[in-house]
């Protein structure tokens, strides 16, 4: 037996977070078991869990704190509730049938636990320690998660202790607002007055970025800071060195154009791809967007179509947009950007574009909050929960 579990329960600084490790005494897991308890580091001395002195919980567990104990009353929580809470819910998961058909005494358990030395109240660290041993151990018999709940949880979710998020777009249609705006002052009343919703998108636009460079993205995360943010740089060449740098900068995703070298957009691409970051290929001017899809060796996230804004008495042209996801494998997000006002959202989104990118009629409105959300409502969509981080699967 060779299983792993991992569970966070709680908050502030009594928050628990445990990894563990369950597998037979004579296999890889009893081996760690037995260095663990005769190779000793200082600070991070593992500790056998008893349920109260002189009476060891079955499977015999090791606690092994993960951060380094420098003080007396480090020691006495780790000795005191965090040893009892692991002791007690390896010994109520035995009682509840979570080891039912296995010898107790051929297991044993490594669980590393998470001491925050700021943490004070004895019972929540006992609830929260206790709380998260068992949820870990179910899930390593569960083997959890599967791999259906990874790829559906893995962009609904922040990380809890990361402080921020890092927004994945699963669920259009979303709005993206394009600014293209060439004032500081201009670009932070902008961003101060958009509403915060999950499925609103900020653009530095293409003409933002030549004045102000990319550090204007750092401009933009100190006002909206869980922004998903796209850099509308139109790469014609250099395409893995322009997509690093929008990465570095901190962008969620890059814009390469699509008059450029095949090889110029396959490098964004892959170097989007590489760094965490949404491809997106600008269709202006591309005569045929769906011959340029397949003809790509790698495919990108988004494929824009664009309507540019010289040509925006012209109709909007949102192409056969069926065909480009069908040419992209069937996994493509399709945006349309020129002149869309609110009463062509609803035509957009019935011919299937999933993105639809807004500059003026919002960034040059005279009540920008208004003037977005009345796009968002058109979207007719609700927010989403991406801080959901703890057992609700």
């Amino acid at each position: 037996m060779y299983l792993i579990g991992e569970a966070l329960i709680g908050d502030g600084a009594e928050l628990a977070h445990i990894d563990l490790l369950i597998g037979d005494k004579n296999g890889p897991v009893g081996i760690a078991f037995a260095n663990s308890l005769s190779q000793l580091s200082a600070g991070h001395t593992p500790l056998l869990a008893v349920v109260r002195p002189n009476l060891l919980t079955k499977p015999a567990t090791l606690v092994i704190p993960k951060v380094t104990l420098k003080s007396g009353a480090q020691v006495t929580q780790m000795f005191g509730p965090v040893q009892a809470a692991v002791a007690k819910a390896v010994a109520d998961c035995v009682e509840e049938g979570v080891f039912a058909g296995q010898d107790l005494n051929d297991l044993v358990i490594l669980a590393s636990a998470f001491l925050n030395p700021e943490a004070k109240d004895f019972n929540r660290i006992y609830r929260y320690n206790y709380g998260a041993v068992k949820l870990a151990l179910n899930r390593a018999f569960e083997q959890f998660p599967d791999e259906k709940t990874l790829i559906h949880e893995k962009d609904r979710a922040a990380h809890a202790v990361m402080g921020f998020k890092v927004p994945r777009l699963w669920d259009p249609p979303y709005l993206q607002v394009a600014l293209d705006i060439v004032d500081l002052g201009k670009l932070r009343s902008v961003l101060t007055a958009l509403p915060e919703n999950d499925h609103l998108i900020i653009e530095a636009g293409t003409p933002l970025i030549k004045k102000f460079g990319l550090n204007v993205i750092s401009e933009i995360r100190a006002i909206k800071p869980n922004a998903f943010i796209v850099a509308d740089m139109k790469i014609l060449d250099t395409g893995n060195l322009e997509a690093r740098m929008a990465a570095d900068a901190s962008a969620d995703a890059v814009v390469v154009s699509g008059l450029g070298p095949a090889s110029t957009i396959e490098k964004a691409i892959s170097e989007a791809r590489k760094t965490g970051i949404y491809s997106v290929i600008d269709m202006l001017n591309v005569d045929d967007p769906v011959s340029l899809i397949k003809s790509l060796k790698v495919k990108p996230d988004i494929v824009e179509l664009h309507r540019a804004i010289d040509a925006e008495s012209s109709a909007h042209a949102w192409g056969n947009i069926n065909d480009m996801k069908a040419a992209a494998g069937g996994k493509l997000l399709v945006a349309t950007a020129g002149g869309i006002r609110v009463p062509v959202v609803k035509e957009a989104l019935k011919s299937g574009a999933d993105i639809l990118v807004v500059g003026r009629a919002i960034t040059a409105s005279k009540d920008v909050h208004h003037a977005a959300e009345e796009f968002l409502e058109q979207l007719n969509k609700e927010e989403i929960d991406q801080f959901r981080i703890m057992t609700d699967f």
